[in-house]
C-alpha cells in the first residue's frame, strides 16, 4: 500500500524527522487561508501516488495567498501520469542549500534491505543514477542488525552526505521497522541555509501484509487504481497495482515476484503484479495485456514466462491476439522460455511488430525494459 506524500511526512514528523510546516486540502479556496496561516508564501504540491509532479506541472511556487488559491484551482484535476489531482499539500518553503537523495528499499532476492543514498538528490536523481551510477552507493543491511547510528554513519561518509545526516538514517529506519514498510524514500532530504536538515519530500509502501496494524490509513487505492484492479477481477486476473512504470505479465506467483525485484535492481519501478497462472490460455494473455496497456503510468512491458503447464506457443499466440484487439503504443519485451519455447518466439518473430522484441533471458529482457521506461 503506497501513501500519499502528506501521509509519509506525518510518519517522518511523528519518528523526529524534520518537516516543513504543511496542510492539505481539496478546495481551492481554502487554499488562501491555508498560505495564509504558513505564512503567505507557500509551494503548492498535487497529491497522487506517482513521481514526476514536478516536470508535470503538479509542483509549484506560490508568492502569496491570493497566487495560492490561483495555483491550486489550476492543479487540482490535473492528470498527471493516468491520476487525477484530487487534494494539494501547501508547504512552507525552504531556503535550500544542498539537495540528497536516501531511501532504504527490501531486496528480496537477496533476503535484506538495501540502503540507497547520493549526495545529488532532487527531480534528476533518475538521471543522475543512469548517467553516474556511481553518484549512487547501494549499501546492504541485515534486518537482524538494522540500521545502527554506525550503519548509519558509514551509509552517509560513502554517499557523501553531511554527518548529521546519520541522524535521520536512524530515524527512517526506524519508520520502516515500525510501520511494515517495504520502502522509505526521502527526495530531496536537503539542508538548509540555517544548516538544517529537511524532508521536503517522501514515498512510503506499506506492507499489504500487515495492513491489520495499519488501520489508520484506511483504503489508499486511488480511484483509477480501482478501477484497473476491479476490470482485471472482472476477467478473473489476479493483478495488483502497483506505483511504477513497467508493466510485469508472468505465469506463477513466484516467478512475477522476482521479476518485480529484477527489474527494481536494474533500476525501475514496476507497475504492477500480475500472474497469468499455470494453465493460462491465449485468451487470458490478451486480457492481462489489455488491462496493463490501459494503464496511463505504465511506459513499456515485460512479458517473462517460463513454460510448463503453461505452453510458450499460447502465450505467443495471446500476445498476437492482444495486438489484434489492442493498439500497441508503449514497447512490449518478451521473455519466453521452457515448453514450446522455440516455437513460441517464431510466432513473434513472424508477427514482427515494431514495438515488440525478444530477449532470451530474464535479466536482459528486464534490463531492457526498465532502459525503455526510463527512456520514455
Amino acid at each position: 500500500m503506497d501513501l500519499f506524500e502528506h501521509q509519509a511526512r506525518q510518519l517522518f514528523e511523528e519518528h523526529g524527522i524534520l518537516v516543513p510546516r504543511a496542510e492539505v486540502t481539496d478546495a481551492h479556496k481554502e487554499a488562501r487561508e491555508i498560505a495564509r496561516r504558513l505564512g503567505g508564501r507557500v509551494v503548492v504540491k498535487a497529491q497522487v501516488k506517482t513521481g514526476g509532479r514536478g516536470k508535470a506541472g503538479g509542483v509549484k511556487l506560490a508568492a502569496d495567498p491570493a497566487a495560492a488559491e490561483i495555483t491550486a484551482r489550476q492543479i487540482l484535476g490535473m492528470d498527471i501520469k493516468g491520476h487525477t489531482v484530487r487534494t494539494v499539500m501547501l508547504a512552507q518553503p525552504v531556503d535550500i542549500q544542498r539537495e540528497f537523495y536516501v531511501s532504504y528499499v527490501l531486496d528480496r532476492a537477496a533476503g535484506r534491505f538495501l540502503a540507497i543514498a547520493s549526495a545529488e538528490g532532487g527531480m534528476e536523481i533518475e538521471e543522475v543514477a543512469a548517467a553516474r551510477p556511481e553518484a549512487v552507493v547501494r549499501i546492504p543491511v541485515d534486518p537482524a542488525e538494522g540500521v545502527t547510528s554506525a550503519k548509519a554513519a558509514e551509509i552517509a561518509d560513502a554517499a557523501g552526505l553531511p554527518p548529521q545526516t546519520a541522524d535521520v538514517l536512524v530515524r527512517l529506519w526506524d519508520i520502516l521497522k515500525r510501520e511494515d514498510a517495504l520502502l522509505v524514500e526521502v527526495n530531496p532530504l536537503v539542508q538548509s541555509a540555517q544548516g538544517q536538515i529537511l524532508a521536503l519530500d517522501g514515498k512510503v509502501t506499506l506492507d499489504d501484509n500487515a495492513r491489520f496494524r495499519q488501520a489508520r490509513w484506511g483504503e489508499q487505492a486511488e480511484p483509477h487504481d480501482e478501477e484497473l484492479e476491479a476490470r482485471a477481477a472482472a476477467k478473473g486476473l489476479n493483478y495488483v497495482k502497483l506505483d511504477g512504470d513497467v508493466g510485469i505479465i508472468g505465469n506463477g506467483a513466484g516467478l512475477v515476484m522476482s521479476t518485480l525485484d529484477v527489474v527494481a535492481g536494474c533500476g525501475a519501478r514496476p507497475a504492477n503484479f500480475l500472474d497469468i497462472g499455470g494453465g493460462a490460455s491465449a485468451r487470458v494473455m490478451a486480457d492481462g495485456l489489455s488491462v496493463i496497456l490501459s494503464d496511463p503510468s505504465v511506459k513499456s512491458v515485460f512479458v517473462n514466462v517460463f513454460g510448463g503447464i503453461t505452453a510458450c506457443d499460447a502465450v505467443a499466440d495471446g500476445i498476437v491476439q492482444a495486438l489484434d484487439e489492442v493498439r500497441l503504443t508503449k514497447p512490449l519485451v518478451v521473455r519466453l522460455d521452457g515448453n514450446n519455447s522455440a516455437r513460441g518466439r517464431a510466432i513473434l518473430d513472424d508477427r514482427a511488430h515494431p514495438l515488440v522484441e525478444q530477449a532470451p533471458t530474464m535479466d536482459g529482457a528486464a534490463r531492457r525494459a526498465a532502459d525503455l521506461a526510463n527512456a520514455a
